[in-house]
């Protein structure tokens, strides 16, 4: 069961938080599309979703909790009351809010160069170039000034941190509940900022797997019931029920850590993921925080 639930999930192009199986990837991805391909997205998610029952869906905009989606289902845990399951990140927020409103693009119409960018300031020193991208994969590596969101996936299973959603699950709980804590970072060329490897360090407190520094000063997160994310669901309905918790402001981080986080680490990540568009029709949408 487990195995076939996993399988649903990588078949649509990492959905369910892009946790750590590869991209699926096709030909003519890299060119920026046009508004009409988005729009056309859009109105396939509408069509495919209308009268069947869908609960809402993620990502949104937490800058505006309105949303007419009659489906309610209970919050997850405290993520502190959970076990950490999985952490992986996208390039550019897949949220759009707080300190991240800057629109990337339409980009590649498969999630790749689209979502939001951090609108702060940053030195020249900050966006000092480095010799190598960060995390290169087919679709671009990483570079000073870019945006990352980061989620940290948490469920109700007793479960070890490891590769993709099946970490999230167990033979005993095959649909536990799902938490995503999340954190946006900007990449920075800077000694002195935030490290990626300290950001994502897991330890047991309580019996309980957990990343024990997420930061603490980005703001009260906004949280609200959603789905399961990734450019898989561009056009079609997550079924999957997830509690989400977003942190509104963006933290600083030395752009070298998150290059040797990606040379290894226990999730197997080694490049960012694509998003999702930014779910907009509000028969989607949850309309109350958490």
């Amino acid at each position: 069961m487990k195995r076939n639930l996993f399988l649903i999930l990588a078949a649509t192009a990492i959905v369910p938080f892009n946790v750590g199986a590869k991209d699926t990837h096709s030909e003519g991805h890299g060119a920026v599309v046009a508004d009409a391909v988005i729009a056309e997205q859009r109105a396939s998610l509408a069509m495919n979703t209308e009268g069947k029952g869908f609960g809402p869906q993620s990502p949104r905009d937490i800058d505006s909790l309105v949303g007419t989606n009659p489906v309610v289902f209970n919050a997850a845990p405290a993520y502190t009351e959970m076990n950490l399951c999985n952490i992986h990140f996208h390039k550019n927020a897949e949220h759009k809010g707080g300190e991240f409103t800057e629109y990337a693009g339409n980009g590649d119409g498969h999630g790749y160069q689209s979502g939001y960018k951090y609108t702060g300031h940053l030195t020249a020193a900050e966006l000092t170039p480095q010799k190598h991208a960060a995390c290169p994969s087919e679709h671009g590596g990483l570079y000073p000034g870019d945006t990352i969101e980061v989620h940290y996936v948490h469920s109700t299973a007793q479960v070890k941190p490891g590769p993709t959603l099946g970490s999230c699950l167990n033979d005993s709980i095959n649909n536990p509940q799902l938490r995503v804590e999340t954190q946006v970072y900007v990449l920075v060329s800077d000694k002195n900022a935030a490290d990626f490897g300290d950001l994502t360090k897991v330890e047991q407190k309580g019996g309980l797997y957990q990343a024990s520094h997420i930061p603490e000063n980005t703001g009260k997160p906004i949280q609200y019931i959603g789905s399961t994310t990734g450019p898989g669901y561009n056009e079609k309905g997550s079924p999957y029920q997830v509690s989400w918790s977003v942190r509104p402001k963006v933290t600083k981080v030395n752009i070298e850590t998150v290059a040797e986080w990606c040379k290894g680490n226990t999730f197997d990540e080694d490049h960012a993921h694509g998003v999702r568009n930014l779910v907009v029709n509000p028969v989607l949408l949850s309309g109350s925080t958490q």
